[in-house]
């Protein structure tokens, strides 16, 4: 069981390096996953949401401000997650799996009702 949970980690660590790759990345150029112009992940990545703390409606990406890539978390996260399943600690494992999966919820809100809608009026 452990070896699915690592190469599970591994998987979610490759998604998060594509991710921070997307985030990093000129916000004129065309992502790779960018599907129609309502559903694109690049608005996602290069929106207020993508960083932690977010950053609020009239602060500027460059304001000098500290703020941490949502995928450069999910990196660490997915590494932790990866250590600890391959140690054999379940229960950190679990409690991991349970906030990651809290915290992916709320940006999969964020993706489909706040920056969707908000890239609908946009246009």
């Amino acid at each position: 069981m452990k070896y699915l949970i690592a190469i599970l980690a591994l998987g979610g660590m490759f998604v998060s390096v594509r991710a921070l790759q997307v985030h990093l990345m000129d916000s004129n150029a065309a992502p790779p996953c960018a599907v129609s112009e309502h559903w694109d992940c690049g608005a996602v990545g290069h929106s207020r949401y993508s960083v932690f703390p977010a950053r609020t409606p009239d602060e500027a990406p460059d304001s000098g401000k500290l703020h941490v890539p949502v995928a450069a978390i999910g990196i660490a996260g997915y590494a932790a997650i990866l250590i600890f399943a391959l140690l054999g600690k379940t229960w950190i494992v679990l409690e991991m799996a349970r906030i990651g999966f809290f915290c992916a919820a709320f940006l999969s809100y964020i993706e489909a009702y706040v920056i969707q809608m908000w890239c609908i009026y946009c246009v």
